[in-house]
């Protein structure tokens, strides 16, 4: 009996060290994975990295360019490097970015529209794209070379010109003006670059000064005289000093470009219409706020920039265009701009905006595509 009271006490003293060896085995496991996790990551939403940032993020300026990246993206470089603004440039001819910003209207992620020329600008702002340029940028140029409504501001000068090959051709032959070059003794001896921004501004400036009739017959004569179309000016000034051509219509400081990198003896020179006219034109390049800009205070140290002395004197030193602000030291290779302004065609800017009847006309005598 004792024996049997004895193993009972045993069996039970083991049962119960198997039961609570059992409890810590199931649920040792347990607490060895139910430990708190950490908390998630947050979301990068919650906070964003300035790399992946969005466009309306601050330090950003997105500009569109008329003007080609070899003249102007030093000059933003500088602005970059002075502000620490970073700009994305979106480059195009002048016509083909106003084209653009006509068609994406208000989801256009431009800030700035920085065009070739005064008509690709006039388009832009007659479709109510524009803001207000402030007041004390606008004072700071002639009102000639701002929209006479405040919307667009002029950053540098240029004026149209003949440029001309001096071995095959002397300024006695040149002609006074640009009707003169429908004569059939230029067939098959003149450059044009039709689908460049200045050149349509010129022939809105014809419409303009000589009416629709006129121009139409200029152009026709010129097509008579078997014109080389080139893409550009550059590549215009390029063929009269190889001799491929003799003339070409181009703005005035592409010439000097080549003269700084091979001197004097490249043989090219430019010739200012004596007789003034559409040919003679006196231009601006200039810079205007989109209404939508994402960035507009970002847009307007831009402008501001860009007239400064130091962007201005660059334009002269570096691009040998014509300064729009007072104090700055022209070139001296470049005739004063009073000179030219004495034959150049006087024509209100607002009559310069209509690229659109330009680019039709072109068409239609199958000059554009």
């Amino acid at each position: 009996m004792r024996f049997r009271y004895l193993l009972l006490v045993v069996l039970c003293l083991a049962l119960l060290v198997a039961c609570q060896g059992g409890e810590t085995t199931t649920t040792s496991e347990p607490q060895a994975t139910a430990e708190p996790q950490p908390d998630p990551q947050p979301e990068p939403e919650a906070d964003p990295e300035p790399e992946t940032a969005g466009p309306g993020a601050d330090g950003e300026l997105v500009v569109y360019s008329g003007r080609s990246e070899s003249l102007v993206q030093p000059i933003i470089d500088r602005f970059e490097e002075g502000t620490g603004i970073e700009v994305e440039v979106r480059y195009a001819g002048t016509a083909e970015l106003a084209a653009t910003l006509l068609e994406e209207g208000a989801n256009s992620p431009a800030d700035v529209f920085y065009a070739q020329d005064p008509g690709g600008l006039g388009a832009v702002e007659a479709a109510g794209l524009l803001a207000p340029v402030p007041a004390e940028l606008l004072a700071q140029v002639p009102a000639r070379f701002a929209s006479p409504d405040g919307q667009w501001v002029g950053i540098s000068g240029r004026a149209r010109v003949v440029v001309y090959h001096t071995e095959l051709v002397s300024q006695e032959e040149l002609p006074d003006d640009m009707e003169g070059f429908t004569d059939p003794q230029w067939q098959g001896r003149i450059g044009w670059a039709p689908t460049n921004g200045s050149f349509q501004a010129m022939v809105t400036t014809m419409r303009a000064v000589w009416g629709e009739e006129r121009t139409r017959a200029w152009l026709e004569g010129i097509q008579a005289n078997e014109p080389v179309a080139y893409e550009n000016n550059t590549a215009i000034v390029q063929a009269v000093g190889a001799g491929e051509i003799e003339v070409g219509f181009v703005n005035h400081y592409y010439l000097f470009r080549f003269l700084e990198e091979q001197g004097e003896s490249f043989p090219a020179r430019n010739y200012f219409l004596p007789g003034g006219g559409p040919g003679s034109l006196i231009m601006v390049s200039g810079a205007g706020i989109l209404k939508t800009a994402a960035h507009p205070e970002n847009a307007e140290r831009f402008l501001e920039f860009l007239l400064s002395p130091e962007a201005q004197q660059y334009f002269t030193d570096e691009t040998f265009e014509y300064p729009v602000v007072e104090g700055v030291t022209t070139s001296p290779l470049l005739p004063p701009l009073a000179e030219l302004d004495a034959v150049a065609a006087d024509v209100p800017l607002a009559d310069m905006a209509d690229l659109e009847g330009t680019a039709a006309l072109l068409s239609e005598l199958g000059i554009l595509p």
